[in-house]
């Protein structure tokens, strides 16, 4: 079992977590159960894929999560969307959300190729 907490990524990914939380806490009481605990769950869920795929057994395991986490970002993002165009995030804060999502994704990209380039 790797230490996932070593990775650049999942790094990245915890700090994304850390920011999306207060970001979605002056979202109205009606989303409550909706589109503040989707994006809370969606964020949680990249990092948390990242740190299961470290604890698989083998490449391909490891990949299948990552590409899990990949999904789960992509998710977020349009999330972020829908949030930005309904009022609830500041352009700023969601151009800065996206950035960060851009960088995350390009790393776990990278290193979803190079767990399956292993596996093969």
């Amino acid at each position: 079992m790797s230490d996932f907490k070593k990775l650049n990524v999942w790094q990245k990914a915890h700090e994304l977590t850390l920011r999306v939380y207060p970001a979605t806490a002056s979202f109205p009481q009606s989303e409550i159960y909706g589109l503040t605990s989707q994006m809370r769950r969606c964020c949680v869920s990249i990092g948390s894929n990242i740190a299961e795929g470290c604890g698989r057994a083998g490449e391909a395991e490891k990949a299948r999560f990552l590409q899990i986490a990949l999904g789960s970002l992509s998710e977020l993002e349009y999330q972020i969307l829908v949030a930005r165009d309904l009022g609830y995030l500041a352009g700023a804060v969601a151009d800065e959300l996206n950035e960060r999502i851009s960088e995350i994704g390009r790393m776990l990209g990278s290193l979803a190729n190079k767990v399956r380039a292993a596996s093969a």
